[in-house]
């Protein structure tokens, strides 16, 4: 492609200073195993999970209380007990996140903002104990200036609330038209839309089911997409 020839690194670097990422669905897909755990249990026992809950509460759970090993125990009046149901989500869970490797094209573009001299952010509605253990694990939390998580905020206050991507900017000290965010949920882009911050929609394979409403710009995934390519279209 001959747009690479031009010098959109001068313009796009003058006016972007940094990557803000979600972490879960975006970096590495917990989601989908989490769903597909709980899924797997819900039918066991002869119930079915609801979708229309368990989104509300995807990216960030600013929007909804749903806790599944409640609701679960709740329909079966008692005769399943949530702290057991919980343990077994955890252990189940546990194994098929840690198959997971991280989703394409995020190391390319965590290298090429390096490269950059750009700025590196994790803004999850995650805690930190989960996060920062996963990022660790993945080798890839020394790459981030800030990692800021649901612990960070106050209560009630995660996603769709825009208050991860403000203190994001503030510990990063960019202002938000320096920033691009990087988003899988309609949560995690609602948030970014509230920030004020331009937002990418990167859907995973259970996001990609849901109405996501608000993204500056869509793609299927970052491989879809390099950075220099992406900071060429908004320059």
């Amino acid at each position: 492609m001959t747009s690479k020839a031009v010098p959109w690194t001068s313009e796009a670097v003058l006016r972007i200073k940094a990557l803000i990422f979600d972490f879960d669905g975006l970096i590495l897909d917990t989601e989908t195993p989490e769903y597909q755990v709980w899924q797997a249990i819900y039918s066991e026992n002869g119930f079915e999970l609801p979708h229309d809950k368990w989104e509300k509460i995807i990216g960030g759970a600013g929007l909804s209380s749903f806790d599944a090993a409640e609701h679960l125990s709740l329909l079966s009046q008692g005769q399943l007990d949530s702290v057991s149901l919980r343990d077994r989500f955890r252990s189940e869970s546990h194994t098929l996140i840690h198959s997971q490797s991280i989703l394409p094209g995020v190391m390319d573009y965590i290298h090429e903002a390096k490269r950059l001299g750009l700025k590196l952010a994790i803004a999850s509605s995650s805690p930190h104990s989960w996060v920062d253990t996963h990022a660790k694990r993945l080798g890839i939390f020394d790459h981030f200036d800030a990692v800021i998580c649901g612990d960070d905020v106050g209560p009630g206050r995660t996603k769709p609330n825009p208050d991860l991507f403000l203190l994001a900017l503030d510990r990063l000290k960019v202002r938000k038209e320096a920033a691009i965010v990087f988003e899988d949920s309609p949560n995690g882009v609602k948030a970014a839309n509230r920030a004020g911050i331009f937002v990418v929609a990167v859907p995973n394979p259970l996001t990609s089911t849901l109405l996501i409403e608000g993204s500056n710009l869509k793609v299927g995934s970052l491989n879809d997409l390099s950075l220099p390519d992406l900071l060429d279209k908004i320059k």
